[in-house]
């Protein structure tokens, strides 16, 4: 799948099953609260603190899915589309950082 496939099933799925996109600002702050629960998760499989009861059947990759899905649905409704939006922040960064990374230090020991 494609990243606009994606934007297009995700835009099919809202049309016929999810009735309406939420609000702009209310799927802001729903990425902002599925971006903590993939913290939430990542803190407990890599970081020091312990699992919870409710952190049981949790998975990375189910959280970063929900992440992706609310920023599908974001560009859906502000008209960006996130494949050409990526390769130029690829290109953006490429250009930018060409040697930055290489001659950085804490990189590169």
């Amino acid at each position: 799948m494609t990243i606009q496939d994606a934007q297009q099933q995700v835009d099919e799925w809202i049309k016929t099953v999810g009735v309406r996109y939420y609000s702009e600002l209310t799927n802001l702050g729903i990425l902002m609260e599925e971006t903590g629960e993939l913290a939430r998760l990542m803190v407990r499989m890599y970081g020091e603190q312990s699992f919870k009861e409710s952190d049981k059947g949790r998975e990375l990759a189910d959280e970063m899915a929900d992440i992706l899905w609310v920023l599908l649905c974001l560009a859906n409704q502000t008209g960006v589309d996130l494949t050409t939006a990526l390769q130029k922040n690829i290109d953006k960064k490429t250009k930018r950082d060409a040697d930055r990374h290489r001659n950085n230090e804490k990189l590169n020991p």
